[in-house]
């Protein structure tokens, strides 16, 4: 963070050089710039961080609690397609999501969807892509987590006459929440960064901050602007990471992060 906080205060250019200045006028001017990609990734890193939630604990507990022998075998099914490509996975997910493709196409032969109904290029379609490439980050912490609740504890929840609801309210619940912490943890950054899924699933009104660095460094060569953008996203993110982790305490959210 220090090397580019040090590029953001630069001034210059690719042809000219850039040489070392204190221009910290150039944060101020990022943020009101970009304020509303900023906020956009927040948002989207959220909503499939949530996403995941609610998809990725059901199979963890299903895996962990009910699949006996075969444990392994789903969750190799679970994380056989992340071993291709970010990239090739995302453009997949083009391809089932375009508007006359394999499963809108035949939704709306059938009457169930609208002519013009469509996915491709909204918002819909990227907080799709961010849930699905990071399922993995959020469903392997959950499953730790509820693998190691000790059977002992759930059976003596079941001798004192507690009903199903009960002992997962009171007794893996609580015992599986690290694992849901480092779950949002692994699962919310890296969504709320991303440039992927937005480049090739959104639209131009679903343009990321990561979109927004990359473009500044790679095609405009603005390596200042660049880094002022990164430097804010990571700053917002550590202090958020730091408050999350003052607030639920460190030890649980780090724990299953470090197994």
């Amino acid at each position: 963070m220090l090397v580019m906080l040090s590029v953001s205060l630069q001034t210059g250019n690719l042809l000219d050089g850039f040489r070392q200045t204190f221009n910290f006028g150039i944060y101020p001017d990022a943020i009101s710039t970009y304020s509303d990609q900023l906020v956009r990734s927040f948002q989207y890193g959220g909503l499939a961080t949530l996403i995941t939630i609610v998809l990725a604990y059901p199979m963890a507990y299903w895996i962990a609690f009910h699949a006996g022998g075969r444990k392994s075998m789903y969750l190799f099914l679970v994380l056989a397609p992340f071993f291709v490509s970010f990239v090739i996975r995302t453009v997949s997910w083009k391809f089932l999501l375009a508007d006359n493709g394999i499963v809108l196409g035949n939704l709306k032969d059938v009457g169930l969807l609208a002519d013009d109904f469509r996915v491709l290029a909204t918002s819909t379609a990227v907080v799709a892509g961010l849930a699905y490439n990071f399922f993995p980050f959020m469903l392997l912490p959950i499953y730790v987590a509820l693998e190691r609740v000790d059977p002992k504890l759930i059976e003596a929840a079941g001798d004192l006459y507690a009903g199903r609801a009960a002992v997962f309210g009171r007794v893996v619940l609580p015992l599986s929440l690290p694992g849901v912490f480092a779950g949002v943890l692994l699962t919310f950054v890296p969504a709320t960064s991303d440039y992927v899924n937005s480049s090739i699933l959104g639209g131009t009104n679903d343009t990321m901050i990561g979109n927004i660095i990359q473009t500044t460094y790679l095609t405009n060569a603005d390596y200042p602007l660049a880094s002022a953008l990164s430097f804010i996203l990571m700053a917002i993110l550590l202090v958020g990471i730091f408050l999350y982790a003052r607030v639920l305490g460190t030890r649980d959210v780090f724990e299953m992060s470090t197994r």
